[in-house]
């Protein structure tokens, strides 16, 4: 092939198409592997087919295939234009690849067409037959220049058109009918694509109402189409077509087949008309000179009158005189035109007399007689197909001008004849479409040739119920012979009722020829055995006989005695009537073997033998019931019968093995003591009896008695634990047993010390004593009552039980074991008892303390308050005193009050101090807690309003080539609101930069816009209102370098908003320039301003008293330890509190509102509590509800006490996270200047 080499990347795209297209499996043209071999080969021969089109031209269609559709035969062309230079273009047909061969091997009849160079690949497929009715594509393979192209689907239709019409009746033949009735005319067309449309035509004009079904071919696809009509012919129709049209859009023109019709039909149509005469004349029919009413009318126009006769006519109108008058009022006489009717008419009827039964050999004579017609037909006699000569024939006058036919005929009767049909026909040229027959068949009467039975040899030997088949033969005869079964000369016949089992079933005579047949069936009885089963046939006759093996037809077993009584002598005697060989007979009791001995023989029927054996037993109440079998065994028929005597003993009640002595129920349900007795006759009464009362028989309100004799209890109570004795009593004696009932019932618990108290690190039992029935030994389980599930292990304590009390035994008591306890007694009987108990560990007092020193900020003006908050743990409770650098706090001072609160085990005491002066309560307090286990103490330094210290713990906790994400916790704020600044430098670019943190309270903040790869040292500063915190603290700042843009980063969380850095800020002293020249210009309303501000200190806090004072009243927490207390006046004076994590931070003056709700573990504990709806046998822990927290869960040490700005009011129903307090603050003191504030609280006064 010329051109450039072809590219392998086609050709593993085509032959990966054609292999699929193989796989495809059916619906694909190659469905043989011969098919498939040759379409290989041709690819391997021919090679790739590659266009020649340039390169510069885009790949794309230029002509497309169109669906088409053609008739079977033609020739078809499918387009297909490509412009894609280097690529194999092939078609395919239904999903098959026919490869880019132009030859197209494996389909002879197509071909490529065009000009490859030109892109030209038109399929051309010749003579189209149905294999070509299919979906075709044209594909171009991937090349070089682009990916492959595959055009849009299109359909080839062939169209098949019907080859043939079937007519019924037959086309082309000549059908008579009578005129009026109706007749079924069906035409089916052949397979065709579409299905054909069938029409009718009768005389030219089409008949409606035509029936049809379409069903499948004898192809795929193809149709068979079958109509159905209804005709009814009239006399018009007469020599006419009835025409079966099939119309296909694969036919050029129908196609037709045909059948004539032939119509008989009585009605005679004469037309009179007169013309002429004015007025027209008036018509009137006649017959034979009597009038007939018929209607006639009038032109006026052409002067012209016309009458039609319609009659029907019968053989008594030949002769008749059919007359037509015509008058008017002006004419003077009758205009008249008359015709004779000759009428031509066959015979009615004709008849054979005589008989056509006789005995062979012998001559009968017939006689064949016809009605009368006109004119005369012939007569002719016919035996099968033979005709036969009369012996006279006679012509006589008939009725209506007809005559009539006689014909004898003398027969001898032979066998060979009998059936044969004896015809009479008449025959005329007149009635040359017509036949005119009466026949009658032969009946020649001769008896049997041969009669035998069919069936087994005689005297062979058949088991009873065998179902043997006896048939009865006889050849010829007729009348057919009556075959007649006997038995021993007893006529057979089938037994009655019917509803009994047919043991012999009687066939009908069956004739199948010249022979005859009549089966006998029997399953087979001792009665047949021996028996002559014969057959008779008239005169001849036939026999056979029957050997029947029967095991015994009856069994008997004899007895000397029916009323048995323990220690009795029992006598049986076991008789086989009759068998069919003799049995052999042995004795057994409940399938043990027993000693018998023979009896005096007896007659049998059947012609069968007879046997007898006895046995003797000595009775006890155990054989009562059991059965005495007697068996007889045919060792030839392999075959036992057998027939059991059971035994009936009459003795007293004795009470069963299984009878149950022990009885168990549940409280108020329901209990059965059932009773198994064995006695003959069963037992009269059942006599129940408890803790020595007769229990009534009729029954009670919770008792009755079986009829078994059970007793049956409902409701039951403890109380009905106990024996029952049970009294049986028949005719032959009494009985007695005694049985248990144990009632059980749920659990209840007795006793449980609540509440258990223990030291830390003593050991203590919680006990719980329970009453119920059963008692378990593992029916006692301990749960903690707590919401963490770690905290509701009890691995750390022993479970112990003993009868009906169990133990929870705790030894080293921690804190963590302090709480609620609940125990749950479960001895199976619903419900389980539940019962709570606290348990209180004692503990000394723990003072929270996070940081060895806690800061108080407040104005020393004397016109402040300031309160410090001491909070404790331990129990029991805790007695709070305060030192002032070392010396026990007066506190009867006015300027001191103190407030204690406590809750559960946790206790505060609130210490506020009014009217704070620098030089008096700046000082050192130490608050100390006590309780009878020990005391411990904090201490609490009241300081100046001052700038802030610098933020705690610096560090990075995310770093990527461009930000740094940083963390830190808050410092003291000099009792101001603060806020954070950011400095940082790159080491390699002189200046620093300046970035606010964001919102102001935030403790994380991400630096973004940093390079890679640099080294960056990093401050952070907190200020308020009188200053930042300064640069000295090493604490404060970091030295970092940024990865590289290839290095690994750590991904930052909690990320923040961030400003983008800005220009470095102008020189400090700009500010305090301003700073200052603000101050000498506010100089002269100095006083007036702290005159102003100490009146509105002295508002707030009034209003603040009363707050405070109904605050405490309403939100105080219910005090559930017994020695709780809160005391203290009802003035308390605002401070600032600042309290650390686990470093030093203060909160700000404006957010401290003292409040003690319960802690989070308590409200989870109490919640519990109520949602296990579980009641306390006291009050719920009145001493103690939690007196403890889990490790880590002590939180900040106030975190429950917040303060609104100026306000020592207590929070009813508001409890926030104390993370959020900065929040707060810089929402709310974003906005002040710092020269806002009075002149009295700017910068330190000590």
């Amino acid at each position: 092939m010329k051109g450039p080499q072809t590219d392998c990347g086609p050709c593993r795209w085509q032959i990966m198409d054609m292999v699929a297209a193989m796989v495809r499996g059916p619906g694909t043209a190659l469905k043989t592997p011969t098919r498939a071999s040759l379409l290989f080969m041709g690819l391997l021969i021919t090679g790739l087919t590659q266009s020649r089109i340039p390169a510069s031209v885009p790949r794309g269609f230029w002509a497309l295939p169109e669906n088409l559709t053609v008739v079977e035969g033609a020739t078809v062309e499918l387009k297909c234009g490509v412009s894609a230079p280097g690529s194999v273009v092939q078609w395919a047909k239904d999903g098959l690849l026919l490869g880019p061969n132009p030859g197209i091997p494996g389909f002879p009849r197509y071909h490529m067409e065009g000009d490859p160079a030109r892109g030209e690949f038109h399929l051309h497929i010749e003579a189209c037959d149905l294999s070509d009715d299919a979906e075709y594509e044209c594909q171009v393979g991937r090349s070089e220049t682009g990916p492959e192209l595959v055009s849009p689907r299109v359909s080839l239709s062939i169209l098949v058109p019907p080859k043939v019409l079937q007519l019924t009746p037959e086309a082309g033949t000549t059908v008579t009918w009578v005129a009026g009735q109706e007749y079924m005319v069906s035409c089916i067309s052949g397979d065709a694509k579409p299905a054909s449309d069938i029409t009718f035509l009768q005389s030219g004009q089409a008949v409606p109402s035509i029936s049809v079904d379409v069903s499948e071919g004898s192809q795929e696809k193809l149709f068979i189409t079958e109509a159905k009509v209804s005709v009814t012919p009239q006399s018009s129709d007469n020599g006419q077509l009835l025409v079966c049209v099939g119309s296909s859009p694969a036919l050029v023109s129908p196609i037709k087949a045909s059948i004539t019709m032939n119509v008989l039909w009585q009605n005679l149509e004469l037309p009179c008309t007169a013309r002429g005469g004015n007025p027209p004349a008036t018509l009137q029919w006649l017959k034979n000179g009597q009038p007939v009413p018929i209607a006639w009318g009038t032109e006026h126009v052409h002067a012209t009158a016309r009458s039609v006769l319609t009659m029907t006519v019968r053989p008594e109108d030949h002769g008749a005189q059919i007359s037509c008058e015509a008058y008017n009022s002006v004419s003077a006489g009758t205009q008249e035109r008359s015709i004779t009717l000759q009428v031509t008419f066959p015979p009615s009827a004709i008849t054979i007399l005589g008989s056509v039964s006789q005995s062979e050999n012998k001559n009968v004579t017939l006689c064949c007689l016809t009605k009368s017609s006109r004119p005369k037909v012939l007569l002719r006699w016919w035996l099968g197909g033979r005709q036969l000569q009369p012996t006279e024939e006679t012509v006589m006058d008939g009725l209506h001008g007809g005559q009539i036919s006689m014909s004898n005929l003398t027969l001898l009767m032979r066998r060979e004849d009998n059936g044969l049909t004896l015809t009479c026909e008449a025959f005329s040229e007149a009635f040359t479409k017509e036949t005119f027959k009466k026949s009658l068949t032969l009946n020649v009467k001769y008896p049997a040739q041969k009669l035998w039975i069919e069936g087994p040899q005689e005297g062979q030997h058949f088991r009873t119920g065998t179902r043997v088949r006896l048939v009865c033969l006889a050849i010829g005869g007729n009348p057919d012979p009556s075959l007649i079964w006997f038995k021993d000369a007893r006529t057979v016949m089938e037994p009655r009722p019917p509803q009994e089992p047919r043991r012999v079933q009687l066939g009908n005579l069956e004739k199948s020829g010249s022979t005859f047949s009549r089966e006998l069936v029997l399953v087979l009885g001792p009665p047949d055995n021996k028996a002559k089963f014969s057959c008779k046939a008239g005169q001849l006759s036939a026999s056979t006989q029957i050997v029947v093996l029967f095991p015994p037809t009856n069994l008997t077993i004899l007895a000397n005695t029916s009323a048995l009584r323990p220690g009795d002598a029992l006598n049986l005697t076991c008789v086989s009537v009759s068998s069919n060989p003799p049995v052999n007979l042995s004795w057994d009791k409940e399938g043990k073997k027993l000693e018998d001995v023979a009896a005096p023989p007896q007659s049998a029927p059947f012609k069968g033998s007879a046997a007898s054996r006895s046995v003797f037993l000595r009775v006890s109440s155990r054989d009562h019931g059991h059965r005495v079998t007697c068996r007889a065994h045919s060792a030839e028929l392999r075959e036992t019968v057998s027939s059991s005597y059971r035994i009936n003993v009459l003795y007293p009640p004795e009470f069963l093995g299984e009878q149950v002595l022990m009885v168990t129920a549940v409280e108020q349900g329901e209990a059965l003591l059932p009773v198994s007795v064995s006695a003959n006759p069963v037992p009269e009464a059942f006599n129940w009896t408890f803790r020595g009362y007769r229990l009534s028989p009729a029954g009670g309100p919770r008792h009755r008695i079986l009829s078994n004799g059970a007793l049956q209890l409902w409701n039951v109570t403890r109380s009905d634990d106990g024996l029952y004795q049970l009294h049986c009593q028949n005719s032959e004696g009494t009985a007695e047993a005694l049985v248990r009932l144990s009632v059980h019932y749920a659990p209840t618990i007795r006793a449980l010390q609540d509440p258990t108290e223990v030291d830390v690190g003593g050991s203590v039992d919680i006990v719980c004593t329970a009453d119920a029935n059963p008692i378990l030994p593992n029916m006692f389980n301990w749960e903690k009552l707590e919401e963490d599930e770690e905290d509701q292990s009890l691995d750390d304590m022993e479970k112990m039980s003993k009868g009906s009390t169990g133990r929870l035994r705790i030894r080293h008591a921690t804190l963590v074991q302090a709480g609620a306890y609940q125990c749950i007694v479960d001895n199976g009987v619903a419900p389980p008892a539940r019962g709570l108990v606290r348990l209180v560990v004692r503990f000394a007092p723990q003072v929270e303390h996070p940081a060895p020193l806690t800061k108080v900020a407040a104005a020393g003006d004397s016109t402040s308050s300031a309160t410090l908050h001491c909070r404790a743990r331990g129990v029991p409770n805790i007695v709070f005193t305060w030192t002032k650098n070392g010396v026990p706090l007066d506190l009867q001072d006015p300027r001191y009050t103190e407030h204690t609160y406590h809750q559960g085990g946790v206790h505060s005491s609130l210490l506020t101090i009014a009217n704070v002066s620098a030089a008096q309560d700046y000082a050192l307090f130490t608050c100390t807690a006590t309780n009878s286990l020990g005391s411990d103490h904090t201490n609490i330094q009241l300081v100046s309003i001052s700038r802030p210290d610098p933020p705690l713990g610096l560090k990075v906790v995310s770093l990527t080539p461009h930000s740094v994400g940083l963390e830190w916790k808050h410092g003291f704020d000099g009792g101001l609101p603060q806020k954070f600044h950011i400095r940082y430098e790159a080491l390699e670019t002189p200046g620093f930069l300046y970035v606010d943190v964001l919102p102001p309270q935030a403790t994380t903040f991400t630096l973004t816009g940093l390079q890679p790869s640099t080294r960056y040292r990093v401050w952070l500063l907190a200020s308020n209102a009188m200053g930042d915190s300064g640069l000295t603290d090493k604490q404060i700042q970091l030295s970092i370098t940024t990865p590289g843009l290839d290095q690994p980063s750590g991904e930052p969380y909690d990320q923040l908003p961030t400003e983008q850095p800005g220009e470095p800020p102008g020189l400090p002293l700009l500010p305090v320039m301003c700073a200052v020249g603000g101050l000498l210009l506010l100089s002269n309303i100095s006083c007036v301003g702290g005159f102003l501000w100490w009146r509105r200190l002295r508002h707030l806090t009034e209003g603040i008293s009363e707050k405070s004072e109904a605050g405490l009243e309403e939100d105080r927490v219910r005090n559930e330890y017994e020695e709780s207390q809160w005391t203290g006046d009802q003035d308390t004076r605002s401070s600032t509190v600042s309290t650390t994590e686990t470093e030093p931070h203060l909160h700000p003056l404006r957010d401290f509102r003292p409040q003690l709700p319960p802690t989070l573990e308590e409200m989870a504990y109490t919640r519990g509590l109520e949602e296990e709806d579980v009641a306390f046998p006291g009050h719920l822990y009145d001493e103690v509800e939690r007196v403890y927290g889990p490790p880590g869960a002590w939180g900040p040490l106030y975190d429950e006490v917040q303060m609104g700005p100026y306000d020592v009011c207590w929070p009813g129903d508001k409890y926030n996270d104390p993370g959020r307090i900065y929040d707060q603050v810089a929402g709310d003191w974003g906005t002040m200047a710092s020269d806002s504030l009075p002149f009295e609280l700017r910068g330190d006064l000590v």
